[in-house]
């Protein structure tokens, strides 16, 4: 990477990029790998991962080149938090439970963010949430922060109840026709529908991303039969393309 930044002998490319030009980059490999697991592909997996390491590797050249910060600091950085946040394996604490772990955690990385100057005095407990992440894992680790405070319901048959409260909100507000008031309550149904996934120990971006696969794959069973019939989408019934739905259900399953 030092060479291909060489002001000389560098690659033109390479030379003219920054942080801010890099970042969607990063994003970008980020999922790759994601996908790379979601597709069960360890080969592509190893070279993903490669060209997320190569991400890392090229921020911290530009760092160098600046004065900054090189690659060996990105690396001691990691391992010092790891060490820091990991005393019950790296020193004598014992924890009593998950739960109590992870509160530990979450304490660490506040005390972290007052260390490094980045917490101010009474900053909200939700600081520190990346305000560019998916919005339903900005949402649930938003929530996990308030949780820690003691701000959750303590099991999860109340949040069934609020989840139908919600949805009841977003009935009455499309009858109203009121578009911005329809807007809100469904975000509240989504909020809710996350906090719902939290007590049921799932993941909502990944149970999302497995929702939608199931329904491409039906879709596409669609698709197929009505190619097959030598008609196209728009000439069917409603009725009829929910047959091949149903049909698609049976025939591929829950996948």
């Amino acid at each position: 990477m030092a060479l291909l930044r060489h002001p000389e002998k560098g690659c033109p490319w390479d030379l003219k990029q920054d942080f801010s030009s890099l970042a969607p980059y990063a994003i970008e490999e980020a999922y790759e790998v994601a996908d790379a697991i979601e597709r069960n592909d360890l080969e592509d997996l190893r070279l993903e991962l490669g060209d997320l390491l190569l991400q890392v590797v090229f921020h911290s050249q530009i760092a160098k080149e600046l004065g900054l910060f090189d690659f060996e600091q990105v690396a001691e950085a990691i391992s010092e938090k790891l060490v820091n946040r990991h005393p019950h394996v790296f020193g004598d604490v014992t924890y009593s439970s998950a739960e109590e772990q992870h509160k530990a955690w979450e304490e660490a990385k506040v005390k972290e963010r007052r260390l490094s100057g980045k917490q101010v005095e009474n900053e909200s407990v939700l600081a520190g949430v990346p305000i560019n992440l998916p919005a339903l894992l900005q949402c649930e680790k938003i929530q996990d922060k308030a949780a820690n405070y003691g701000f959750d319901w303590p099991e999860v048959e109340p949040v069934f109840d609020k989840v139908m409260e919600e949805l009841e909100e977003v009935k009455e507000a499309w009858k109203e026709n009121d578009q911005s008031h329809v807007q809100e309550e469904v975000g509240d149904l989504l909020l809710v529908a996350v906090n719902l996934a939290r007590h049921l120990n799932v993941k909502p971006e990944v149970a999302l991303k497995q929702a939608t696969k199931k329904f491409s794959k039906r879709f596409n069973y669609i698709e197929k039969q009505v190619e097959a019939s030598g008609r196209g989408l728009r000439d069917c019934e409603l009725t009829e393309l929910d047959a091949f739905w149903d049909e698609a259900k049976k025939v591929l399953g829950k996948t």
